[in-house]
């Protein structure tokens, strides 16, 4: 085991902070990476503050993560020294059933291992995530970052990039669908950019007046404000719509926006119930849906086709000593549009 320096917390109430977790040698087929950058996501926001009632604390949040690989065991064969290298939200699973044969990693049926909060099966205890120095992976779970791509502003592929890529692949959005997105913060900039670059055209539905010439310039054909009734009324007959907002909000008045066969697919997780109206549904067939992340094949696509079309995230770098006030800042939705941390501060 090594000892290395992370930045985490012992309860909800306590700010992050300095801490020092244990990582395993590397085995076999393990991968070590030096983490350069982490993102921070919504989750991570969310697993802190315990509330979604499940967190095991310590935690160290952090499931976007680009780095370099440090060190290789016997048998790896699909990386060496020196690659750039990545790791999102799981770092194992079961491999035997059929998801996970399918390669849906995120959908395993005897239970993933997310790369914190899980069960660690080699130390004990539960998983620490990229707020720290290093990590070590099966390499069947670490992803090849392309050269082309600038490395802070990639790191939120590996979860806002995959968790909008997934449903937009699935939903077969490209040219001549019309797909909306509800929200424009971390992940509803990637689906701009990402849908656009699919080929669809893109509608944008916003609370805000003053991020509406920015979606036109993550590349949204048309912006809606959502609280003026008249602009939702001449909105209709989308193919789908991708719903990625993390607070309460009414999905009813955006099941009414769908063509006949559309879907309302959730991404964002409000800690809070949405009730849903039967009728919205009934009539025309409709679907509310729901997508979690991707497979490790699935994200190792996305940051594939982000490097093909200069696809990145818009961020706000910051040093590991910011990380309570971006927490905040995230809470108010003051950020355009994610934090990502520069790791090297931790290690001076």
């Amino acid at each position: 085991m090594t000892n290395i320096k992370a930045i985490g917390t012992e309860a909800a109430t306590t700010p992050l902070h300095s801490l020092n977790i244990e990582r395993r040698d590397v085995l076999a087929h393990d991968v070590e990476i030096d983490i350069l950058y982490c993102g921070i996501c919504h989750s991570d926001l969310h697993a802190a503050k315990n509330d979604w009632k499940g967190t095991k604390y310590p935690i160290v949040p952090g499931h976007e993560i680009v780095g370099r690989v440090t060190k290789v065991g016997a048998h790896v064969s699909k990386f060496k020294v020196g690659d750039l290298a990545a790791i999102g939200c799981i770092v194992d699973s079961c491999r035997e059933c059929d998801y996970c044969k399918e390669g849906e990693e995120q959908f395993c049926e005897n239970g993933n291992t997310i790369v914190f909060g899980s069960p660690d099966k080699h130390l004990g205890g539960h998983t620490f995530g990229g707020f720290s120095e290093t990590i070590v992976a099966d390499e069947n779970y670490v992803l090849h970052v392309p050269e082309k791509l600038d490395l802070p502003s990639a790191a939120p592929i590996l979860c806002a990039g995959i968790t909008v890529y997934s449903p937009l692949k699935h939903w077969k959005t490209g040219p001549g669908k019309k797909v909306g997105i509800i929200g424009i913060g971390g992940l509803g900039h990637m689906a701009i950019k990402i849908a656009k670059a699919m080929g669809a055209h893109v509608v944008v539905f916003t609370t805000s007046n003053a991020k509406a010439e920015d979606a036109k310039r993550l590349g949204a054909d048309e912006v809606v404000l959502s609280t003026d009734p008249v602009q939702m009324k001449q909105q209709s007959k989308l193919d789908m719509i991708l719903d990625t907002v993390s607070t309460k909000h009414d999905v009813n008045v955006y099941l009414r926006l769908l063509k006949v066969d559309g879907s309302l697919v959730l991404v964002g997780l409000p800690a809070e119930q949405l009730p849903v109206a039967a009728f919205n549904l009934v009539g025309g067939r409709k679907s509310f849906s729901g997508s979690n992340i991707g497979g490790i094949a699935e994200t190792q696509e996305v940051l594939d086709f982000c490097a093909e079309h200069n696809i990145t995230a818009e961020i706000e770098l910051i040093n590991v000593e910011q990380v309570n006030e971006a927490f905040e800042r995230l809470e108010k939705g003051d950020v355009k549009y994610r934090f990502v941390i520069d790791m090297a501060s931790l290690k001076k």
